[in-house]
């Protein structure tokens, strides 16, 4: 229960006002979700509309899409949505209109999975240096090839194009996705980025690629329209990026315009890093630490994800200033409804637990928890309710399934176009 001595409480219901005079309606936001709600031709559908209007509904102030990817060689899953030119904008303008109506701001994120792509499901996987996977994901994950200078730029395009197209569809934004392993994340990292060229062999080079990948989105969307990042503050992988080259990263991002900076952590082979320190746990969010840090140095408006379990945590979290909206994600797909009682300084009735499925091998990789939310999230967008009590490995065995068959339907589809 929130504590109302303070008069701070209500911090979660002011405006944020960002600095091209966009406004978000409180500081509450639900962060991306893997929602795999496309056909297998990756086309929107009705489904991210129910899904979108229920989550708008709640009060919430910004809602932001899962994993839409800007190129339908490169899926990260089968049913992902892929933007890369008109043909979807009926549709894409009812998604927008879901949220929107309700008051909401929606935020598409785009995304590239470079590597990070399931066996089988594309014809080929590119990343910036063939680096294989580690052991425990090599039966899952093929080792990619190393894109050419063609194919980077190609892919910067991409993601300017696809933004363009997101604002005449009537989203309230975009979001690049530069965490969790993800192209632009592997980029980032010298772990997997090993190239001497223009786009790696230091921080700096390594850089490269997110700012010409910001630099073509502003250019094709104008300065009126929020782009926002998502940002790995460490990847938690020994040669990966780091605390520091992370704050060297948000700086030039920040020098560059960029609108909004939501902070997270981890990759596939990592997993998300769960808090140690007792401190840490007591004020819930598990990246507030470093985002003191990044707001010693910066004034850009900071999301931070992952962690947060009551009014309390996130009003005292708002109070510190290192933080200026609220992420949630797991929160949101058990309890779809939980902003209503947060903005009244109530918590959700819910609780986020561990999802395990008995099985170590699979506990310990980060994609075991995806799977789990993602059959959630799919409940909720057929009219239905989560169910927060079902068991992790049923979860994963019929993901299992769904993904080996989506796999086949995709690659089946795309040989007859």
């Amino acid at each position: 229960m929130a504590d109302f001595s303070s008069i701070d409480t209500d911090l979660l219901t002011r405006p944020l006002l960002l600095q091209n005079g966009y406004v978000i309606r409180n500081r509450l936001a639900k962060a991306a979700t893997s929602e795999t709600l496309a056909t297998y031709a990756n086309n929107p559908t009705p489904h991210l509309v129910r899904l979108y209007r229920r989550w708008a509904s709640s009060g919430v102030g910004l809602l932001i899409t899962g994993n839409v990817m800007i190129d339908r060689r490169a899926l990260g899953e089968p049913g992902n949505v892929v933007i890369e030119n008109e043909a979807d904008l009926p549709l894409l303008r009812q998604w927008a209109r879901a949220a929107t109506d309700h008051g909401a701001s929606i935020w598409v994120q785009l995304n590239h999975p470079g590597k990070q792509s399931a066996k089988g499901l594309n014809v080929s996987n590119l990343a910036p240096s063939a680096v294989p996977f580690s052991k425990d994901l090599t039966a899952l994950f093929e080792t990619p090839r190393e894109a050419t200078s063609a194919e980077i730029e190609d892919i910067i395009q991409r993601f300017g194009r696809s933004a363009a197209i997101c604002k005449k569809a009537g989203f309230s934004g975009v979001q690049i996705h530069g965490a969790h392993g993800y192209l632009i994340n592997q980029f980032l990292s010298p772990h997997h980025n090993q190239r001497n060229d223009e786009w790696g062999g230091t921080p700096e080079k390594r850089r490269r690629f997110v700012l010409a990948v910001y630099s073509e989105i502003r250019r094709q969307v104008g300065s009126d329209f929020p782009v926002a990042i998502k940002l790995n503050s460490a990847d938690f992988q020994r040669g990966g990026f780091t605390e520091e080259e992370s704050l060297a990263t948000v700086q030039a991002l920040v020098d560059a315009g960029i609108d909004l900076v939501e902070i997270s952590g981890g990759t596939y082979e990592t997993g998300v890093a769960q808090p140690q320190k007792a401190s840490t746990i007591a004020r819930e969010a598990y990246f507030i630490e470093f985002a003191e840090k990044v707001r010693a140095t910066v004034t850009v408006p900071l999301m931070v994800t992952g962690g947060f379990r009551s009014a309390t945590g996130m009003n005292a979290a708002l109070r510190s200033g290192a933080v200026d909206v609220i992420g949630m994600a797991r929160l949101m797909v058990i309890d779809p409804d939980a902003p209503m009682a947060l903005l009244q300084g109530r918590d959700s009735k819910r609780r986020v637990r561990p999802i395990k499925t008995g099985i170590k091998q699979i506990d310990r990789l980060g994609i075991m928890e995806v799977l789990w939310y993602t059959l959630q999230v799919k409940r909720i967008a057929n009219g239905g309710e989560p169910r927060p009590n079902e068991s992790g490995l049923w979860a994963f065995l019929k993901t299992l399934v769904m993904s080996g068959w989506g796999t086949f339907r995709t690659r089946r589809l795309r040989a007859r176009a």
